[in-house]
């Protein structure tokens, strides 16, 4: 009960971090200047609701995203950061732009879809030939994996001088994010909406391959399926907003000590929490340095890196009770 009643003011305090991401900013905006003065209300329209539809869209992407990595790995501590997806879109971000700098954002999502695609089918490939009981070295490898995916990825910026053009993949941020450049953000919303009508294959799919097939299920197909719908989120979310990183360890985790492994019943909790956090995230960029601005993965770079070292020992300590 008490549990519950934790989820539900986590949802209450998700609503008015959503109120306040459209009021704060350096551009004076309050509930009487939207009804008296045309240029804040065309700034409130122009920028602000932009920006928080996208941290809530993108939120709820990187958030899904780790619950169904964590489901068709079998792993806590997988999500698109720890297994290399969000760093193979990057990838596929500057393939598009040496390939045709033009492009626009939708061709470039496709081709950082495609990446993020394959790269996570060969995190996926590679995990099958290690045991899979090995909990800590699952996350281990999508990390080595990833970091050589960056370090290329670095290399080829520098080498054809687009370190500045891929700047804004890696910063991560949402102060750039206006009217007409966040749209397409609402496929990751249909995703969601996908990922819940599934729910129950992936939660047959996290007791593991034998346990699946037995009950019915085609486990090769729910992989697959997974790693797209991981995919598509990865790669829009990279192209529009940038790197998010943590965000689909964090909340899936927390949820999941709360409520269980019952991916329908989870995931509502998992989508609000991923958006509370990545908005308090970025609220709080937004204002401890301002009229600078800190980027949000920045913040949940740090917040993720703590509780990924916290769930290691956790973990550890399970196994040595």
């Amino acid at each position: 009960m008490h549990r519950r009643t934790a989820l539900l003011g986590s949802a209450v305090v998700t609503a008015a971090l959503v109120a306040a991401s459209l009021l704060v900013g350096e551009f004076d905006i309050s509930l009487g200047t939207l009804l008296t003065d045309p240029v804040a209300r065309e700034m409130f329209l122009i920028s602000r609701v932009p920006r928080t539809l996208s941290l809530i869209f993108a939120g709820v992407a990187m958030a899904v995203s780790g619950v169904v990595m964590q489901m068709i790995t079998q792993n806590k501590f997988v999500e698109p950061t720890t297994a290399g997806t969000s760093q193979w879109a990057g990838l596929g971000i500057l393939a598009a732009l040496l390939l045709a700098p033009n492009l626009g954002p939708m061709p470039k999502m496709l081709i950082a879809t495609a990446f993020a695609f394959v790269g996570t089918m060969l995190f996926v490939g590679v995990l099958r030939r290690i045991s899979l009981e090995q909990q800590l070295v699952v996350p281990l490898v999508g990390i080595m994996l990833g970091a050589v995916v960056g370090a290329i990825t670095t290399f080829l910026a520098g080498t054809f001088d687009l370190l500045q053009s891929m700047s804004a993949w890696r910063s991560g941020g949402f102060s750039g994010i206006v009217r007409g450049f966040y749209e397409p953000l609402w496929a990751v919303v249909v995703i969601a909406v996908l990922v819940y009508l599934l729910a129950h294959r992936f939660t047959v799919a996290g007791l593991g391959k034998d346990l699946a097939t037995t009950v019915g299920l085609n486990y090769d197909a729910t992989v697959v399926l997974g790693v797209a719908m991981v995919a598509v989120c990865t790669g829009v979310t990279s192209v529009v907003v940038g790197f998010i990183p943590f965000l689909g360890l964090i909340v899936p985790n927390i949820v999941s000590m709360v409520l269980g492994d019952d991916v329908r019943r989870n995931l509502p909790w998992v989508a609000v929490l991923g958006v509370g956090l990545l908005l308090a995230c970025d609220l709080i960029g937004r204002t401890v340095v301002a009229p600078m601005e800190i980027p949000a993965s920045v913040i949940l770079g740090a917040l993720g890196a703590a509780v990924f070292v916290l769930l290691v020992v956790r973990q550890r300590r399970h196994v040595l009770a």
